[in-house]
């Protein structure tokens, strides 16, 4: 079993950045993939990015690469999403979420979510 809490969003103006960081707990929650989905009111849940440990193991959705930054800390056993350049299209609900190796991109791969944290980009 793992355990995720999500923080950090917010409200922010178009350009403006937020780092979102989601807390793990369990036993063995370093050993997951992690990643970070988003919802946005009337759409389905859209993956963002997600990370095992390696570059190699690292995606992103397109319209944030270059944008967006995800990264892991095994001492705290934390994912945090670094989003710069944010747009009002960046408007969503966004979810940590985990599995077991090996990496996917599809939401419905994943058996651990986090309530989720709102992130609003105003313009």
């Amino acid at each position: 079993q793992v355990q995720l809490v999500e923080s950090g969003g917010g409200l922010v103006q178009v350009g403006g950045s937020l780092r979102l960081s989601c807390a793990a707990s369990g036993r063995t929650a370093s050993s997951y993939v992690m990643g970070w989905f988003r919802q946005a009111p009337g759409k389905e849940r859209e993956f963002v990015a997600v990370k095992l440990w390696s570059i190699r193991d690292t995606k992103y959705e397109d319209s944030v690469k270059g944008r967006f930054t995800i990264s892991r800390d095994n001492a705290k056993n934390t994912v945090d999403l670094q989003m710069t350049s944010l747009k009002p299209e960046d408007t969503a609900v966004y979810y940590c979420a985990a599995k077991v190796p090996p990496v996917a991109t599809m939401s419905n791969e994943y058996a651990y979510w986090g309530q989720g944290t709102q992130v609003t980009v105003s313009s």
